[in-house]
C-alpha cells in the first residue's frame, strides 16, 4: 500500500505550511479579539483579508483539486488552527455541500449555488439531525418532503445545523422523508432549501460546552410549510441515503485529519511548556509521568494518521463502499486520540490549560463533538464488529 503523495500535493503542503506560518498563526489572537469585540455574528475582518491572500496564493478550494489521499495532509495542516479552514474556503459543512452539488447537482443547481460557494461569496448548512428522534439512525428522520404540483413542501425541526448562524448562509441541504411507504433506505430524499424561503426560521443557536462558535454557529431551524421548486430535488426522490454516503465518507477523512492536526499542535504546546516550567527542583520535562505522556501521544498520533491515510487511499483506489470499515475505524479513533492528547496537554499546562490563553480548551470542546457528529462512536463500533464477524461465516 503506497501512501506516496503526488508532486502537486507535496507542493501544496509546502505552500500551505508557509502561508500558515506567515499569515494564519500570527493572526489568531487578532481573530479572537475581533470576534469578541465586534458584532459576533458577522464575518470576521481578518479572515476576509486572509481569504484574498489565500486565493491570490493559489490556496483556494483545495478539496476540489486533489484525491482524498493528497488532500488529507492539507486537512491536517489546516486543522492546526481553528480559523484556517475558512481562510482557504475549505471549511465544513461547505466542503461537503459543494461536493454534493459537484457529484449530484444539475447544471442549474450548480450555477445557482455551487458557483457562489466555490467563489466564497455565500455559505451553506446541512439540515439532517433532529431533536425529537435518535438521529444516529437516519431512518428515524421524521421531517417531510411532500410533492405538491411543481413544488415540494418542507416540514420539520432540525438542530445542530452547523453554519446556519452565519448571515452568509444562503442555502441548506435538507434531508427528510419523501415516501414513508418505500423500502427503509429509499424513504429519504435531499433537497435544496434557500434559507430565505418563507417558513424557514432559525430558532436559536446552540452552544457547545459554552462556546457558541460565532459567527458560524450551530442552529435549531424550523421548516414550516416551506415551499421550494421541484427542480431543487437532488438526484431524485428516495436517493437521500445514496447522497449521504457519498457526502459523509470524504467528510470523515477531512474531520479526522483536521483532528490529527489539533493533536499535533497540542503535543507541541505540551513539549514547549514542560521544557520551560520547573517544579520540585527540575523541569517538568524530566518528570517521569510527563515523559510517558509525550511518548504515548506521539505513538497514538502516528497510529491515527496511518489509519486515516489508509482509509483515504482505499477510497481513492477501491471506492467508499470497500473502504467503509476503515472509514468507520478512523471516525472512532481520531477524535478519541485528539481528546487524549489534548487532555494530557491541558494537564501539563495546569490552570493555563483550561483558559483561553492556549488553544487546548476550545479544541477539546470541538473535538468532543466529533465523537457524535457523522455518527456516534457506538454506531461505528457496532458496524465494525458486524463486518468482522461476517469474516467468520
Amino acid at each position: 500500500m503506497d501512501f506516496a503523495f503526488s508532486e502537486r500535493a507535496l507542493d501544496y503542503q509546502r505552500r500551505l505550511r508557509a502561508f500558515m506560518d506567515e499569515h494564519v498563526y500570527p493572526n489568531e489572537k487578532r481573530h479572537d479579539i475581533e470576534v469578541l469585540d465586534g458584532d459576533r455574528w458577522q464575518p470576521v475582518p481578518v479572515i476576509e483579508e486572509l481569504k484574498i491572500k489565500a486565493r491570490a496564493a493559489g490556496l483556494w478550494n483545495l478539496f476540489a483539486e486533489l484525491s482524498n489521499l493528497d488532500y488529507a495532509p492539507l486537512c491536517e495542516i489546516m486543522g492546526r488552527s481553528p480559523m484556517a479552514a475558512e481562510v482557504f474556503n475549505c471549511s465544513a459543512p461547505d466542503t461537503g455541500n459543494m461536493e454534493v452539488l459537484m457529484r449530484y447537482g444539475t447544471e442549474e443547481q450548480k450555477d445557482r449555488w455551487l458557483k457562489p460557494l466555490l467563489a466564497g461569496e455565500i455559505r451553506s448548512c446541512f439540515a439532517m439531525t433532529e431533536p425529537d428522534v435518535a438521529s444516529s439512525d437516519a431512518t428515524n428522520i421524521a421531517s417531510s418532503i411532500t410533492r405538491d404540483g411543481d413544488s415540494y413542501v418542507i416540514n420539520g425541526r432540525k438542530w445542530w445545523t452547523s453554519g446556519a448562524g452565519d448571515p452568509r448562509c444562503k442555502i441548506s441541504i435538507f434531508m427528510g422523508k419523501s415516501d414513508p411507504s418505500a423500502a427503509k433506505h429509499k424513504q429519504q430524499s435531499m433537497i435544496l432549501v434557500p434559507m430565505d424561503t418563507p417558513g424557514v426560521r432559525t430558532v436559536r443557536t446552540l452552544p457547545v460546552f459554552g462556546y457558541d462558535h460565532a459567527p458560524h454557529g450551530h442552529a435549531e431551524v424550523v421548516f414550516e410549510n416551506a415551499r421550494v421548486p421541484a427542480a431543487n430535488m437532488l438526484l431524485g426522490e428516495g436517493r437521500g441515503f445514496e447522497i449521504a454516503q457519498g457526502r459523509l465518507g470524504p467528510g470523515r477523512i477531512h474531520h479526522c485529519m483536521r483532528l490529527i492536526g489539533v493533536a499535533e499542535r497540542a503535543l507541541e504546546c505540551m513539549c514547549r511548556r514542560v521544557k520551560q516550567r520547573v517544579a520540585f527542583g527540575k523541569p517538568l520535562a524530566e518528570q517521569g509521568t510527563i515523559m510517558a505522556d509525550i511518548a504515548t501521544s506521539r505513538i497514538e498520533i502516528e497510529q491515527a494518521r496511518l489509519l486515516t491515510l489508509k482509509a483515504a487511499f482505499m477510497m481513492d483506489t477501491v471506492g467508499n463502499k470497500e473502504a467503509r470499515t476503515e472509514i468507520a475505524m478512523i471516525k472512532v479513533i481520531a477524535p478519541n486520540v485528539a481528546l487524549r492528547v489534548l487532555d494530557r496537554s491541558i494537564q501539563a499546562h495546569g490552570g493555563a490549560g483550561v483558559s483561553d490563553d492556549f488553544p487546548m480548551a476550545w479544541n477539546w470542546a470541538n473535538a468532543r463533538t466529533l465523537r457524535l457528529a457523522d455518527g456516534p462512536d457506538e454506531v461505528h463500533r457496532d458496524a465494525i464488529a458486524k463486518w468482522e464477524l461476517k469474516k467468520c461465516e
